[in-house]
């Protein structure tokens, strides 16, 4: 399907359409159309015949559907374990601690400290939650798309009449996802978290220290469930060294900014920490459930998908949203704002028809797994600044940043965020775009 589309905008030739019948809408969801060429012998022309539904629903409904282009259970079972692995493997090399880009030219790892956890290896999906960019993606997808493979046969083509036909429909993906929820849920608030300790090094020398813990059901950050299961599972110097709380006011007079760590500090605050952990992963796959919901809902009720995202937003007032912790909340409310998101593009470019100004995020999404590791894994950056003057801070990236944006504006703050706009996402729009052009495409 993306082969076809890729190939429909090349040749001027997509026709999108918002007319549907409930038999087209039937057809769409039982199967895919392959692709055709359609002669017209007056025109003495061809035209591509691939898929007339608009752009955005396609996005939307790519991974609730993609696997039915696979007849055969078994092929498509192969298929998923191949690009979990794929996605392990580039994984372990972006966010192992191999490469220290950008700003660290050098690369190597010791393997008694590499992380075996981060983004690549944990994103189900880019709908139910946009959010999800991380090593959570591999087995998140591992499990979503198993479970939609194996109960497509198990599902009823047509919907009954009633407002939770969708949900019985799916039942087989929410409960997948309900079973994760309670695993979540009963670790975090009923696993015991005793006392731990860790080594840091001053000098060379090696000093432990020690956290009090003792109680269930923390949700700070140095007692709780999610941050024990990883030193118990992992260990300890396989964890993330750098993790956002350092940052809080508890340990730095710098907060929000990172900063020299304040004298009373407490020990958690030099501790490390995994925020892409195992049991934290296990919380996303509710929101890579969430989000495959989104394209089945986009497949049956076009006219009432707008109605979604606020109501998953409303479920997260008794628990504290935490993304550290991958929380219940964090889980609701960032996948009903990633749904709000998907509804305005749905909205702005398929109902409006104003895809034009949008075509960069198009072009970016054709080809993310090459702007996530040459952007946001900072490959390229590395490379370009390989090349400096007298000392590695004199490269070109930190002259753009520091006379073209932060210096004009005379605000680091600002600077930085119109360097990310115009620097990093406008700037690797137009090479994806570029990159379309010439049909050059990174898959897994």
């Amino acid at each position: 399907m993306e082969d076809a589309k890729t190939k429909s905008m090349e040749e001027g030739l997509v026709n999108t359409s918002h007319d549907y019948n409930s038999s087209h809408q039937q057809k769409v969801h039982n199967s895919f159309r392959e692709d055709a060429i359609i002669h017209d012998h007056d025109k003495d022309t061809a035209t591509l015949a691939s898929d007339d539904r608009p752009v955005v629903e396609q996005k939307g409904e790519e991974e609730a559907t993609v696997l039915q282009k696979i007849p055969k259970v078994n092929a498509a079972v192969k298929k998923i374990i191949l690009r979990t692995i794929k996605l392990l493997f580039w994984g372990i090399l972006l966010q192992g601690g191999y490469s220290h880009a950008p700003d660290n030219l050098s690369y190597g790892v010791d393997m008694k400290q590499i992380r075996w956890f981060g983004i690549l290896q944990i994103i189900a999906n880019h709908y139910g939650s946009l959010l999800l960019y991380e090593q959570r993606i591999a087995l998140v997808y591992f499990v979503v798309a198993l479970i939609e493979t194996f109960t497509t046969k198990r599902r009823p083509t047509v919907l009954d009449s009633g407002r939770f036909s969708i949900f019985t429909a799916y039942r087989w993906q929410w409960i997948g996802g309900f079973i994760a929820f309670l695993i979540y849920m009963i670790t975090t608030f009923s696993l015991y978290v005793p006392d731990w300790s860790f080594v840091i090094y001053h000098k060379d020398k090696p000093e432990r220290l020690t956290v009090k813990c003792g109680m269930r059901g923390h949700l700070g950050p140095a007692c709780n469930a999610v941050g024990y299961v990883d030193r118990q599972v992992w260990g300890i110097n396989h964890l993330y060294n750098q993790p956002v709380w350092r940052r809080l006011k508890a340990c730095t007079f710098s907060s929000p900014g990172e900063g020299p760590f304040r004298k009373d500090a407490p020990n958690w605050c030099r501790a490390p920490f995994e925020p892409e952990g195992l049991l934290s992963t296990i919380s996303a796959i509710l929101s890579g459930t969430i989000g495959i919901h989104y394209g089945h809902v986009l497949i049956h009720f076009k006219s009432r998908f707008f109605c979604l995202p606020s109501k998953t937003m409303n479920l997260f007032v008794a628990i504290p949203i935490n993304k550290q912790l991958y929380s219940f909340s964090y889980v609701c409310f960032t996948a009903g704002a990633a749904g709000i998101v998907f509804s305005g593009f749905y909205i702005l470019i398929d109902v409006w028809g104003l895809r034009t100004p949008f075509l960069f995020l198009e072009w970016i999404g054709m080809n993310a797994m090459l702007v996530f590791v040459l952007a946001a894994q900072g490959i390229f950056a590395a490379f370009i600044n390989g090349w400096y003057y007298e000392s590695s801070d004199n490269s070109l990236v930190n002259w753009i940043q520091e006379h073209v944006f932060i210096n004009v504006w005379h605000s680091e703050r600002l600077g930085t965020l119109l360097y990310v706009i115009f620097a990093e996402i406008l700037f690797w729009g137009i090479v994806s775009g570029i990159l379309h052009k010439f049909r050059i495409y990174w898959k897994l």
